[in-house]
């Protein structure tokens, strides 16, 4: 049979399946919705979820004064919490800062009444590296205002309206503590899982636990019965820190790890917590003990810093030419291992900025961090 030519052009669109016809129903419903309901208001700043139509966005042109303008989700419209500006994200919060009186009573306590850092730490709740960064920045402050320089003080408050803030408290009042003081960060010896078996009978604290993971041997009978408590190493360590062993040699020599008692920023306050259990109604003796542990601590601080700079003095001979303006230091270099390194290429070498050729484009050369330093 001859197969058969078709003449005759339609432009019928061919039949589709029963599927298609539902999905494309579905599709032109969707739209009608889409253009014909409005949605409700989902997402309006921090006064009523009727505020948040674009007719009405004229209203957060300019912030409220003592609070904030951050989004929030309509239906947690009733929450009091002004600290999380993103409503899809719960996990961000805005982190307070300190407030202007605050700021200045800090550094009222360390330049003018002569108080340490650790001191002012404990006290007013604030970290001691915020606490001189303070102190710089106020510093910073005066002496701009002194010479005259403008300062940006409407942005600051403008700021300070709208971002949680820690207030300075008031005479007899508790102070509100600005963040944790004490943090320990996570020393890089301690990642490891170590299997280190010891007898029922023998005594294993936070000290032997340090030794173990340094590789450093355990610690004599002698010295381990003096320690009643690990804190006990920190009035030790405070007193005199050559008293750390170190354990490796050359470039993998290390310290023994310390028990967190030891390396917190505040060891005291474990000792001030062990004299509140002991002396629990004898407030006067606690503070008492307290001020003789920090005493003792500031003066140790202020021996060995005045030590340093006795070495530096001597390391450095100065030389002031006759009529001249400028004042020469000279420090003698001794290449040693210990003052150049191995290769001679230590970064507190002398030479390195002068007349030592880097290597940084020798081929093989490892170029990224191989260590951290805790």
């Amino acid at each position: 049979m001859a197969p058969r030519i078709q003449t005759r052009v339609s432009n019928a669109l061919l039949p589709l399946p029963h599927f298609l016809h539902i999905l494309i129903l579905i599709l032109l419903n969707s739209l009608i919705m889409l253009f014909t309901i409005p949605f409700p208001p989902i997402l309006g700043y921090g006064r009523s979820p009727d505020q948040a139509s674009p007719t009405n966005g004229a209203a957060y042109k300019h912030h409220i004064p003592g609070e904030t303008n951050y989004l929030k989700d309509a239906r947690d419209m009733d929450l009091t919490d002004t600290t999380r500006p993103f409503p899809n994200n719960r996990n961000f919060i805005s982190e307070s800062v300190l407030s202007e009186d605050l700021r200045n009573e800090v550094y009222v306590r360390v330049v003018e009444k002569k108080k340490s850092l650790r001191a002012v730490s404990v006290e007013l709740g604030i970290d001691m590296k915020r606490i001189a960064a303070v102190v710089r920045l106020v510093e910073l402050e005066r002496r701009q205002k002194s010479q005259g320089k403008p300062m940006a003080l409407p942005y600051a408050r403008a700021v300070h309206e709208m971002i949680p803030v820690t207030p300075l408290a008031e005479q007899g009042e508790r102070p509100t503590f600005h963040e944790p003081i004490n943090d320990l960060p996570v020393h890089p010896s301690t990642g490891s899982q170590i299997f280190y078996p010891v007898p029922e009978s023998r005594s294993f604290t936070r000290v032997d636990a340090g030794r173990v993971f340094s590789g450093a041997p355990a610690m004599e009978n002698e010295r381990k019965e003096k320690i009643s408590h690990p804190s006990d190493l920190a009035e030790e360590v405070m007193q005199n820190p050559g008293s750390i062993e170190w354990v490796g040699k050359g470039a993998n020599a290390r310290q023994v790890l310390q028990p967190a008692d030891v390396r917190i920023p505040h060891p005291q306050l474990v000792q001030l917590e062990r004299d509140r259990m002991a002396h629990p109604n004898e407030r006067r003796v606690v503070a008492d003990l307290h001020a003789q542990r920090l005493k003792r601590q500031e003066e140790a601080e202020k021996k060995r810093r005045e030590r340093a700079q006795e070495r530096r003095e001597k390391s450095v001979k100065h030389v002031e030419p006759v009529g001249g303006r400028f004042d020469y230091r000279i420090q003698d270099a001794v290449f040693t291992k210990e003052t150049v390194g191995v290769d001679g290429r230590a970064p507190w070498a002398p030479g390195r900025r002068y007349g030592v050729p880097t290597n940084d484009r020798t081929r093989g050369t490892v170029k990224i961090p191989t260590r951290v330093e805790a």
